[in-house]
């Protein structure tokens, strides 16, 4: 995928290993006297009018040429393509935002980190109804033209990913390690499908480990991808947070989904509306602030709603209907359904399988279940 001479992928390979170095700083660089052909050579004050820091220069003038030799045999082995932001292929949102990387390494289709994109994050551990909810917008979202963005955790993450993939449209996974690897490891076989179908990228290079501190670098990658950020469950300290706040300084729409006031997944979402963020109800709401047209086709084949995954199955008669209307989208045991119903335990625990058989219903750990999205 790197069709460039090989002289000037050494010196994008030198950029891209260089601490701190920032898009503004390398087209500044690239737009010198001595230009790229500065890299690899001479003094490390010599970039010091970049504000680059000393770290930073030192590699610069002076990198360690065993390990560029091992990111360009790797390079040329696993087809990754490097994308400066001296390309015109660089995104052009990514680099209006604050501290855009200076390169990023593509795993996928270029041309898809050109295309308008929503970034959706959310919680690593949501609730069935969460979890639908995610895959059922990034979905629609595809289907009306939108790239999705977000960062191939567990969780809603994972379902972003996933309703984009199953509509058909491409969807775009930052991360937070070298592109060498996949984390979390049981998502690459996920990874494999977005590669085909959009890209992976990162701005660390290859050996980079999923460490904390790389996660809030990988969250303002997809912040200052997107258009907006959309966020699904997510608790008071959840990471999502930061990823909308980052969103925000960069200009850009927030979105929160609301839920339950005894849904700890949803204090996140409620904290980022009282600041301001849009309450979201549908994916049209996205897209109606986001001034971006549908068709009339694409309105008709999207769902109002997230989909009910019961449809088609039999009515519920008078005992199932005042079980599920005790139960709420927040998990509850048995113990507070028999006291929500006076109904006793085997009976509970008996109309429960069945709901959760006809989809009504999802199982949550500890015993407890939720109302599915649409019942």
């Amino acid at each position: 995928m790197n069709s460039i001479p090989a002289d000037l992928l050494r010196r994008l390979a030198i950029a891209a290993r260089a601490p701190s170095l920032n898009a503004i700083q390398l087209v500044q660089l690239a737009s010198g006297d001595d230009g790229l052909a500065a890299l690899g050579g001479g003094d490390p004050r010599a970039f010091e009018d970049l504000g680059v820091t000393t770290r930073c220069a030192d590699w610069l003038a002076s990198p360690d040429e065993a390990l560029l030799d091992s990111d360009l045999r790797w390079l040329e082995s696993s087809g990754i393509a490097l994308l400066p932001a001296t390309s015109p292929g660089y995104p052009a949102l990514l680099r209006e935002s604050p501290d855009a990387p200076a390169v990023l390494y593509v795993r996928g289709d270029l041309g898809v980190l050109g295309e308008p994109q929503l970034a959706m994050v959310g919680s690593r551990n949501p609730t069935a109804g969460g979890r639908a909810t995610a895959r059922d917008f990034a979905a629609f979202f595809a289907r009306a033209g939108l790239t999705v963005t977000s960062g191939l955790a567990l969780g809603i993450d994972a379902a972003c990913h996933e309703g984009a993939l199953a509509a058909g449209g491409p969807t775009v996974a930052v991360l937070g390690c070298g592109l060498d690897q996949v984390y979390p490891r049981n998502h690459e076989a996920l990874a494999e499908r977005i590669a085909a179908q959009g890209a992976v990228i990162s701005e660390f290079p290859p050996g980079t480990e999923p460490r904390a501190a790389c996660f809030p670098q990988r969250n303002r990658i997809i912040a200052g991808l997107s258009h907006g950020t959309l966020v699904i469950e997510a608790a008071e300290r959840s990471g999502s947070l930061i990823t909308a706040r980052l969103a925000g300084v960069a200009g850009r729409d927030v979105f929160a989904v609301p839920g339950s006031i005894h849904n700890p997944l949803a204090r996140g979402c409620h904290r980022l509306i009282r600041q301001g963020a849009k309450l979201v109800e549908g994916p049209e709401d996205v897209l109606c602030e986001l001034k971006i047209s549908l068709s009339a086709q694409i309105v008709a084949d999207a769902p109002a709603e997230p989909s009910d995954p019961a449809v088609g199955a039999p009515l519920l008669d008078k005992a199932y209907k005042i079980l599920l209307d005790a139960l709420a989208f927040e998990p509850a045991g048995v113990d507070t359904l028999i006291e929500r119903t006076g109904m006793n335990s085997e009976s509970i625990a008996s109309m429960l399988l069945i709901l959760e058989l006809d989809g009504h219903v999802a199982p949550h750990p500890g015993g407890r279940y939720s109302r599915m999205a649409g019942q």
